[in-house]
């Protein structure tokens, strides 16, 4: 299964992320399929390409919690709770 989730870079103390498709086995800093934007808190910057984003998730893959929060907020996704 593939996760839309962060990748941190960035020096230490000065943290940025990357938004990347990855498998969801891998690490947190492992090896990326596709970088699909960036998000850099200490400006609250976020750079995203949503075609490619809207295109995966409709393919299967599972964005992480955080970055499913960001796509809420962008209007990219709607808030639905999951059922369990």
């Amino acid at each position: 299964m593939l996760k839309i989730r962060l990748k941190r870079c960035g020096r230490k103390k000065s943290p940025s992320y990357r938004i990347v498709l990855i498998p969801s086995q891998s690490k947190r800093d492992g090896r990326a399929i596709e970088e699909l934007g960036y998000y850099n808190p200490l400006r609250n910057l976020l750079v995203y390409n949503k075609e490619r984003i809207q295109l995966h998730l409709s393919q299967g893959a599972q964005p992480s919690q955080t970055v499913r929060n960001f796509l809420i907020k962008l209007g990219i996704i709607e808030n639905i709770k999951k059922i369990q």
